[in-house]
This record gives C-alpha cells, sequence and structure tokens, in this order.
C-alpha cells in the first residue's frame, strides 16, 4: 500500500485482517470489477457464469462479515469494519457496495430479535443475498428525508403498500430500477407504506423472500459507472408474508430510516475512501513513470503539487470516516456526521479521480488505463445511498 496506515490504535490481529483484505481486494475484487466493467450488458455481470459469484463465494470464505455479535468489542468490530470496507472499496467500489447490501436482511433480522426470524434469514453459513428496496418510481431521495416537511404528508402518494390482511402483509406496487442487488436478491430488505396517511412516516421495513408469488424483476440497468453493482426493479403483485415478516412498524419508521441512513452513509465514507485512495495511488505510480521534456512528471513542479493536494484529500476523507465509524459503534449514531462522511468522502474520491485523469493526460481518458472507470464510480457515488445535495439538508436540520 502506498499509503501508510497512521492509526495507532490498529492491534496487530486488526491490521492482520487489514491485509488480508488488500489481498483479496487486489486478487479478487480488483481484477473482477475490471471485467465486469467491460461488459457490454448488464444482464451479463449477474449471468451463471459470471466472475461475480466467484467474489461472493471468497468473500464468504473469508469471513470478512463474521467481526461482530455478541462477546465483540464493539470499537474492535467498527475499526474491522472500516478497514474491510476501503480495503474492498480500493478494490472496487460497486461490488463493496452489493457485497455491503447482501447482509441487510440478516441485520434486520437480529434486529428484530426474533430467533426465527434470525434462524430464516440469518442463519451461520447463508447464502441469502439481500437489497435494500427504499427507492420507488416517484420517490428518490425524499424517502429518505425524513426530517423534511414532506415526511408527513399524505398527498405524497407511495408506489409500494403494505395492507395488513388478518396474519399476512399484501405488498402491492415496485421499487425502482436502482435497487442495489435488484437483480439477484433472494431477500429484500422492502421500505414500504403501511399507513398512506401519514405519508412516508407511515412506512414499515418488511423481510421478503423474493421467490414468493407475484414477485417479478425488471431488467439490470445499463449505468455510466459501478456497473458491476446490479441494479434493477423489483415489481410486487399481490405477494403476501406472514405479518411477522413485517419488523418495524409506523411508530418506528422515521427512526429506522435515520439509523439506517446513519449507518449507510457511514459505510458509503469509507469505502469511497477506498476510491480516493486507488486514484491517488494510481497517479502516483504513473507520474514516475511518464517522462515529459525529459523527466519523470514526478519531477515537474506543478504535477507534485497536485499530487500532495490529493495525499492531503485522502488522509483527511479518511480520518472523518474512521471516526465516524467509530463514533456510530458506541453511541446513537448522529445522522449530520454519517452524513458528512458520506458527502465529504464521495466528493473526495471525485474530486481525486478527476486530478488523476489530469495526470494520465490523454492516457486518462482511454479505457486501457484504470482512472476512466475510477471517475465513473466517484460520478456514481455522489448520488446513491441519498444524492448528496438532499443527504445535505438532511444533515442541515441538526446543526
Amino acid at each position: 500500500m502506498t499509503i501508510t496506515d497512521i492509526d495507532v490504535g490498529l492491534t496487530d490481529e486488526e491490521r492482520d485482517i487489514r491485509d488480508v483484505t488488500h489481498k483479496f481486494a487486489e486478487e479478487v475484487v480488483r481484477p473482477a470489477g475490471i471485467e465486469l466493467d467491460r461488459l457490454a450488458d448488464p444482464a451479463d455481470v449477474v449471468a451463471a457464469d459470471s466472475v461475480l459469484w466467484n467474489v461472493f463465494e471468497k468473500h464468504r470464505q473469508l469471513g470478512l462479515s463474521e467481526f461482530e455479535g455478541d462477546g465483540v468489542d464493539p470499537i474492535v468490530a467498527a475499526r474491522i469494519r472500516y478497514l474491510v470496507n476501503e480495503e474492498i472499496g480500493w478494490g472496487d467500489s460497486g461490488i463493496s457496495v452489493s457485497l455491503g447490501v447482501a447482509g441487510f436482511p440478516g441485520m434486520f433480522a437480529k434486529l428484530a430479535g426474533r430467533p426465527e426470524l434470525v434462524e430464516r434469514f440469518a442463519a451461520p453459513g447463508s447464502k441469502e443475498i439481500g437489497c435494500w428496496a427504499v427507492t420507488e418510481p416517484d420517490h428518490g431521495s425524499d424517502s429518505l428525508a425524513f426530517d423534511q416537511p414532506h415526511f408527513d404528508d399524505p398527498k405524497i402518494r407511495p408506489n409500494c403498500i403494505a395492507t395488513l390482511d388478518g396474519d399476512q402483509y399484501v405488498i402491492r406496487g415496485q421499487k425502482a430500477a436502482w435497487v442495489s442487488n435488484g437483480t439477484i436478491a433472494t431477500v429484500a430488505t422492502l421500505f414500504c407504506t403501511i399507513d398512506p396517511s401519514q405519508g412516508f412516516k407511515g412506512g414499515g421495513v418488511a423481510l421478503v423472500p423474493l421467490d414468493l408469488p407475484g414477485v417479478s424483476r425488471g431488467k439490470p440497468l445499463d449505468k455510466l459507472g459501478q456497473r458491476a453493482l446490479n441494479q434493477g426493479e423489483i415489481f410486487f403483485d399481490d405477494v403476501r408474508i406472514p405479518a411477522d415478516y413485517m419488523v418495524v412498524g409506523t411508530e418506528a419508521y422515521s427512526a429506522i430510516v435515520e439509523m439506517v441512513l446513519a449507518t449507510a452513509n457511514a459505510y458509503m465514507g469509507t469505502t469511497f475512501v477506498g476510491v480516493a485512495r486507488a486514484a491517488f495511488e494510481h497517479a502516483l505510480a504513473y507520474s514516475r513513470e511518464r517522462v515529459q521534456g525529459g523527466a519523470p512528471i514526478f519531477q515537474h513542479q506543478n504535477v507534485k503539487a497536485k499530487l500532495f493536494r490529493m495525499f492531503s484529500q485522502v488522509e483527511a476523507a479518511r480520518s472523518l470516516a474512521r471516526r465516524v465509524m467509530l463514533f456510530n459503534s458506541t453511541q446513537p449514531p448522529q445522522i449530520e456526521y454519517s452524513i458528512a462522511s458520506k458527502t465529504f468522502c464521495t466528493q473526495t474520491a471525485f474530486d481525486v479521480a478527476s486530478q488523476a485523469l489530469q495526470i494520465f493526460g490523454g492516457n486518462g481518458l482511454s479505457r486501457e488505463y484504470p482512472i476512466e472507470k475510477l471517475l465513473r464510480d466517484a460520478r456514481a457515488s455522489m448520488i446513491e445511498d441519498g444524492c448528496n445535495d438532499i443527504l445535505g439538508l438532511v444533515g442541515a436540520e441538526k446543526l
């Protein structure tokens, strides 16, 4: 790794986990991300013979999601999470997001505290793949803006409604094409509306197996960046689930939206520190190889100045992202800090990748070099998990 990790609090075990994850990111995640990015048809990304499934299997074998639970020091768990997230993001941000949301159903099953749900959705060795089904055709970041005036406006009509019918919920409607893992998930963590008279505030969270009658999917979305992350629509036509699968009701929905947004935004912060770091490292290595004016361009003062600004930006983002994850693991998350991490780190990734492309010059525009992909991936991050503009408004309400 080019940038020294100056976090003095890391134990030898944590450094070992970081190094194992880095090897996984370097040898498995990054090559897979490059291969998947170059596929012209996004359906090929999730085809049966896709390298994506090898990434999922090797990730399971390494047990990189198992450093949490009873008896685990929350500070240790947080440090491991930010190390793992950063390294996998360094490898490929789309794959990082896909692996992250895959665990959403298990997280909510444990949050519900019902043994039968844990057994069904979060059993040891489970190969369930989750998705976070929140945005809808008519509702994007507004469905996450829990502290804005529109959130409890009953005139805003949802696209996906769950209605209680005896001991079951009946789900009708659809989720937008931006559902991460939407085309491959086996279980949806579905954010839907239970009581439309309360607007978005009348929502709930359900665990929905996606092999149930009435579930159908759209095609994988063809996107500018993060092409390794499959995203697609999910349709619900009178889909019935046991009432117990509705793990969050209207009374707690706003608080859960805040909690999940805080958790997801902190995750995005560390992931895109990895992207920024990757862009900086590529630019630094290239500057020492590329000769112009009779010398490696690293020797030119304007290039050195650019690189040091990029280095400083990466380290500032890394410091913020790590502090936020540590705080969130020991205290109730403060959404403004998580949003600051997400918006600052994704903007940093985009800015650093843009400067890296400038250092590569014309070669940076070519798909033979890695920078144009990193720039596209970083650009997508400024919209996903809540677009940065709207997130800033949500965070500002807490100031």
